[in-house]
């Protein structure tokens, strides 16, 4: 029993689970249908969002350099969570690839942080389209009252205080509902918003680039001071530290491209397929990225995101210095709405498969592992998280949770990292369908920098992981051990 914290969960039993008998999870996603899963889970709230709040507090224009150190860290554990893709195509993500070469302990670790992931991040995302949709309602002389649309601790400038988020609630009870009714069609669903929004982020760039002003680009790199914002909190602003804490702030608009591991058990050929729809998605964000906080850094001054612009940062530029592109601004928020919309069906969709995979395994109750009769989804699990996750976002404010989803993330890449490096020495006979290569150097790497834009986020946030952490051990030795169904695993 001393041991078995660190027993490893057999390959050829997880092997196991994924055939299809007729009674598990529908296989019906195709490559391509992977990425734009993960291009739908990645362009969102962090680009729209985020980008304008790292210039603002740590980085002014080189939030460009800060979105390449995310990038070159998602690409370097994205390389190591592909090969455990191919390797162990099971829905669960790190929370399985953790479970077959760290042991039970580690693997509850990663499946309780992935909460911060996928639960809370949905939850910060769907307050941000709540905000967005009023901005819409807008252009049509309507909106949604302060208090209905805003959390019981936000107060607006005229003393109005907040209630209830029920657009946030709205949105997320809408797509708990789609995904219940199946992976394709909410695949489906997904891609058409997938095309919207990836046209209108091109459409910036390109109309974008000539308005760009060489003055705010200058210089591209600030020196190194101390910025307090509005709030009195204290950032490192411009250098190296500046950076590194813009990275960790963007890494959010990074966030989504290992839920396309999740749907491992729904993908025709997964271990083809799971590879290229990681590094695929991943590869084609990052580019639009870099481009995208370039033109927006270059058109909008650094003073504007502190200030008018730090809401709404895309269409605020576009309306004020984009002169003749009010168009362009309306479908920006439209597509901003789409983007939100497919980032939180992604993280809902990754959720209940990390927690359909821990229910197997008798980690946590086995309701969030019973499949719908008809359509063959975790139906019961997509219901519970609806109600969780929709409590956070129309009670609690968006900033509470934004970083925390970030670190917890972070901290998630590093052990996959880990787990490749471990699985090359402990196994390295299993057949792998895509190799990662350069072990040990890149999972090194991978940790590195993962490490590193943890570091630039911040002790708060640290402390709140720590806090975090703690609830999840209480649950695992008051639960999840004495439920473990390990012994049947090995």
């Amino acid at each position: 029993m001393k041991n078995r914290f660190f027993v490893t969960k057999s390959i050829p039993k997880l092997m196991e689970e994924t055939a299809d008998d007729g009674h598990g999870l529908k296989r019906s996603l195709t490559a391509m249908s992977l990425i734009t899963l993960g291009i739908g889970a990645i362009i969102g709230a962090g680009l729209f969002v985020r980008t304008a709040a790292a210039a603002a507090n740590n980085a002014g224009p080189s939030v460009t350099i800060g979105f390449i150190v995310a990038g070159i860290g998602c690409a370097l554990a994205g390389l190591c969570y592909a090969e455990f893709a191919s390797m162990i195509p099971v829905a669960g993500s790190a929370y399985t690839y953790s479970y077959a070469t760290m042991g039970e302990l580690v693997a509850w670790i990663i499946g309780w942080d992935l909460v911060l992931e996928y639960a809370l991040g949905a939850a910060t995302v769907s307050i941000a389209w709540s905000e967005y949709l009023n901005k819409l309602l807008g252009y049509f002389d309507a909106n949604i009252p302060y208090q209905w649309c805003h959390s019981p601790f936000e107060s607006s400038t005229a003393g109005t205080h907040g209630i209830m988020n029920i657009p946030a609630l709205f949105i997320i009870f809408l797509l708990s509902l789609l995904l219940i009714r199946g992976a394709r069609e909410s695949a489906l669903v997904n891609s058409i918003i997938v095309i919207t929004k990836v046209s209108i982020v091109i459409l910036f760039i390109a109309f974008g680039w000539s308005f760009i002003n060489p003055v705010n680009h200058t210089p591209f790199i600030p020196e190194a001071t101390i910025f307090v914002d509005a709030q009195g909190v204290s950032h490192h602003f411009g250098g190296i530290l500046g950076i590194l804490g813009a990275a960790g702030v963007v890494f959010f608009a990074f966030i989504g491209f290992d839920a396309v591991s999740t749907a491992a058990q729904e993908t025709k050929n997964p271990k083809k397929a799971l590879p290229i729809g990681i590094l695929g998605s991943l590869a084609i964000c990052t580019i639009l990225y870099i481009l995208f906080s370039y033109v927006l850094t270059g058109v909008a001054t650094l003073n504007d995101f502190r200030t008018a612009g730090k809401e709404a940062s895309v269409t605020f530029a576009i309306q004020t210095y984009m002169t003749g592109f009010g168009w362009l601004a309306k479908l920006v928020t439209v597509a901003i709405l789409a983007g939100f919309s497919s980032v939180i069906l992604v993280m809902l969709y990754g959720q209940s498969r990390v927690f359909y995979s821990m229910s197997r395994d008798g980690l946590v109750p086995r309701i969030f592992s019973d499949l719908h009769s008809k359509f063959r989804t975790p139906y019961k699990s997509n219901l519970l998280f609806f109600v969780f996750v929709g409590l956070f976002a129309s009670f609690v404010p968006q900033d509470i949770v934004g970083d925390m989803t970030s670190i917890g993330t972070l901290f998630a890449f590093m052990l996959v990292s880990a787990g490749v490096w471990i699985m090359r020495v402990k196994n390295p006979e299993l057949k792998r369908g895509f190799k990662t290569p350069l072990v040990p150097l890149v999972p090194i790497l991978a940790i590195v920098v993962c490490g590193a834009m943890i570091f630039g986020l911040g002790w708060a946030n640290w402390t709140r992981l720590f806090i975090w952490m703690a609830i999840g051990f209480v649950i695992y030795f008051s639960y999840s051990r004495f439920h473990s169904k390990i012994d049947e695993t090995r």
